[in-house]
């Protein structure tokens, strides 16, 4: 007979803890976005712009 001890316990409510703890960031981000208050990441607008500078050197030296 396997009895749970508190170790056990502890886990599970570790465990819980940390999804209820995951459920709120998520809710937290959705409502952000919702509202209109996203960022988008910089890696993102590093690459556009290297993308922007680029193309006008492409079109520069290429035509």
């Amino acid at each position: 007979m396997t009895t749970s001890g508190p170790s056990d316990r502890s886990e599970r409510g570790e465990r819980q803890n940390w999804v209820e703890r995951r459920r709120e960031k998520i809710r937290a981000e959705i409502d952000r976005n919702r509202r209109g208050d996203y960022t988008v990441p910089t890696w993102v607008l590093a690459l556009a712009l290297a993308l922007i500078v680029g193309g006008w050197l492409a079109l520069i030296f290429l035509a």
